[in-house]
């Protein structure tokens, strides 16, 4: 069998802010499309959380990107569709299940006519919002063993060429510009790619550009957004699309300036990184379980806190810690282990 990789601390950092970003994402998601209904400032908190938080699935890619494209050991299909995508296919129809289950609760009788329709439909939709990223990630692992013979050999100007090319088709969806190129698979492949190139190269001498770029963008998703939606009357997502050019930048630069500075974080904030890093993906199957409650509470849970601006980042805070203690109680029974890895 062939020896796992060192751990990378950047890479453990990546995966901690995007593992936070994804929790803020869903904690904040029932205010965004508000506006008009709720407090002028409690809207902005949710928006503003929002327009700087939209990288963290894009993040999670280019991860994989980087890491699964750069492995040089000697392809086995058995057992890359064994450890590789089974390590994500097993959680994503066993969470399939349950989330099924728990969507046929309607109060607290449960009605299973309801689960057995979510079951039905989930071969086109996920059960639960959090789970549609498995649709669009699973189908990616098919592409990385095909797509990591072609970039070995593909000098580094192709490659340039390759992500421009992909740059200018992001931009395109985004304008939403007509072309049959504009597909999820294709889309999603380029942020793999995009995290192979930065992975295995020195980004110093790029790193202010990027750093310009991308908090430029950052500062456009949160003015540009609250605009359009001011103009429009309803939340406006253009800026903030996973298939965004915006998104692409913002999530190039996090990589590049993790990857220039995480060496620099030591002591007991190291060791946190690594282990909410290590159980990212239990914390991203886990945290809209805790969710529930909160949400069913009509929002009074977050107004206990004054103002969205406290209240989304400390229930994003509980709700972190309360999954990655679930994730770490999961992975510590034999059968269950293989649902949180």
């Amino acid at each position: 069998m062939p020896n796992a990789r060192p751990s990378i601390f950047y890479i453990d950092l990546l995966r901690f802010i995007a593992a936070i970003a994804v929790v803020i994402i869903h904690v904040l998601g029932p205010f965004r499309f508000l506006y008009g209904d709720i407090a002028e400032s409690d809207w902005l908190a949710a928006m503003g959380f929002n327009s700087i938080s939209r990288w963290a699935v894009p993040v999670f890619m280019m991860i994989s990107g980087a890491l699964l494209l750069s492995d040089n050991r000697p392809f086995n299909c058995q057992h890359y569709i064994s450890r590789r995508l089974g390590k994500v296919l097993v959680p994503f129809i066993a969470w399939t299940i349950i989330y099924a289950f728990v969507g046929g609760f309607e109060g607290l009788v449960w009605n299973g006519q309801v689960t057995s329709q979510l079951l039905v439909e989930s071969s086109n939709e996920p059960v639960w919002y959090h789970l549609w990223f498995f649709y669009d990630f699973l189908p990616l692992y098919f592409v990385i063993p095909l797509l990591a013979p072609l970039l070995h050999k593909m000098g580094e100007e192709r490659v340039k060429l390759l992500l421009a090319a992909w740059a200018f088709l992001t931009l395109m969806h985004m304008l939403k510009v007509e072309t049959p190129l504009r597909q999820n698979i294709i889309l999603y492949s380029g942020y793999l790619v995009l995290g192979w190139y930065l992975f295995n190269r020195d980004n110093r001498s790029e790193l202010k550009l990027w750093v310009m770029a991308g908090v430029s963008t950052l500062v456009l998703n949160f003015i540009g957004s609250w605009y359009f939606t001011t103009l429009s009357g309803e939340y406006s997502v253009f800026f903030m699309g996973y298939k965004s050019i915006n998104t692409v930048i913002i999530a190039g630069m996090l990589f590049v300036v993790m990857q220039a500075y995480a060496e620099k974080i030591q002591g007991r904030l190291r060791t946190v990184v690594s282990v909410i890093s290590k159980y990212s993906l239990g914390i991203y199957l886990i945290h809209p379980l805790i969710l529930i409650p909160i949400r069913e509470l009509d929002n009074g849970f977050y107004s206990f806190f004054g103002s969205n601006w406290v209240a989304i980042p400390v229930i994003s805070l509980v709700t972190l810690g309360l999954a990655l203690a679930c994730s770490v109680l999961l992975v510590k029974i034999p059968f269950v282990r293989r649902i949180v890895p």
